[in-house]
């Protein structure tokens, strides 16, 4: 499956610079005003993983194909986007197709960067754009009652859908995202057509200085307390705030042309462990509910995305759709024990393979081969 994150955030906080250290080369125009992304820029970026080089080595083959995700960075939104202020829903409608979103907030003080709004005050930043969101949201829920209303075609639940569409507007016009509405998930299947933006997954990257990177439990605290308050004031159930990721934009860039070591040591003075990309991929598996299932070859040895829960057949259909129609049965071995049994002959040897069928449920790290009757 495609992993695809849209970066949004108000002007000048940081978008581009990050999507530049994402692609790890300058692709946006990182530029001190607002709208210097005219088109949404997209970018593909593989999915670190450390166990592929190690498979491709026991099974003596030279290609690694890594999962990726593609990064959207969508322009600066402003207060008015959803009524056409600034670039307005050109830019909302790049969102749509999405599966997570990566809300970028200003956290750093700089007055050589300007703010949009002349202060930096992240809590205001960050429902200035969900307010916009939802506005973008009720534009397309009342388009859409609307259309079902004068609709004079016979439609088996009809009423479902009407009852459930006039629930979310209702919610939505107390301002509350569409992701935070308790839904069942009868209502859920008929309103996941609208692809509404505030029902999406959401990650919140905090920009932050260099200090206030060094003192990283003191921001962390900081943010924590922010985000808490923001979902006290919208009666949001307060939830383990796992929800962000802290980095230094600038700093991203900034270790781009150091070595993988040189990389290590920098980043272990701010008591980091990894470059904010891969924090930040990481959340997005986290918050989607994904994770990866190896093959190994002489082919290729490549690394594929699922969701949690997924069946074997499905994880197959991932390869090619005909490999779920035709599934017969998989050889699976989780990765730990591949490796120590030194790829598919040892580990057959030591009867580490499991022969599974249709309803074996797929882990990650698990290395495997599916039998097709194609």
């Amino acid at each position: 499956m495609k992993l695809s994150i849209g970066i949004v955030g108000l002007p000048n906080v940081g978008k581009s610079t990050l999507f530049n250290a994402l692609l790890k080369k300058q692709v946006a125009d990182a530029s001190n005003y607002p709208f210097c992304t005219i088109e949404p820029n997209v970018g593909v970026v593989p999915v670190p993983d450390k166990r592929l080089p190690i498979i491709a080595k026991l099974v003596k083959t030279e290609k690694i194909v890594p999962a990726v995700v593609e990064f959207y960075d969508i322009a600066g939104l402003v207060k008015g986007a959803a009524e056409g202020q600034g670039l307005g829903n050109k830019f909302l409608s790049h969102i749509r197709e999405v599966a997570a979103i990566a809300h970028v907030v200003r956290l750093f003080e700089d007055s050589n960067v300007v703010h949009v709004a002349n202060k930096v005050d992240p809590l205001d930043d960050i429902k200035t754009i969900e307010a916009e969101l939802i506005l973008a949201d009720l534009a397309t829920i009342t388009k859409s009652i609307t259309k079902h209303q004068k609709s004079k075609l016979q439609i088996k639940n009809q009423n479902e859908i009407l009852e459930t569409f006039e629930k979310v507007k209702t919610q939505l016009n107390q301002g509350v995202c569409a992701r935070n509405i308790p839904l069942t998930e009868d209502e859920l299947e008929i309103i996941k057509p609208l692809n509404l933006l505030t029902l999406k997954p959401q990650i919140f990257v905090f920009n932050v200085s260099e200090s206030q990177l060094e003192n990283y439990k003191d921001t962390e605290d900081q943010i924590v307390k922010l985000l808490n308050n923001h979902r006290v004031n919208n009666n949001i159930a307060i939830q383990p705030s796992n929800d962000f990721v802290i980095l230094n934009a600038k700093l991203e860039n900034d270790v781009l042309a150091f070595s993988e070591e040189e990389q290590k040591a920098y980043l272990k003075q701010f008591n980091l462990e990894d470059v904010g990309l891969n924090r930040l991929i990481k959340k997005s598996y986290e918050i989607l509910d994904l994770i990866s299932f190896l093959t190994g070859g002489t082919l290729e040895a490549r690394a594929w995305t699922i969701k949690k829960g997924t069946l074997a057949p499905q994880a197959a259909g991932v390869i090619h759709t005909d490999f779920e129609k035709h599934f017969i049965k998989a050889d699976v071995v989780p990765y730990a024990e591949f490796v120590a049994s030194g790829g598919w002959v040892g580990a057959r040897e030591k009867g580490k393979v499991q022969t599974v069928g249709r309803d074996y449920e797929m882990k990650d790290g698990d290395v495997v081969e599916f039998k097709v009757g194609v």
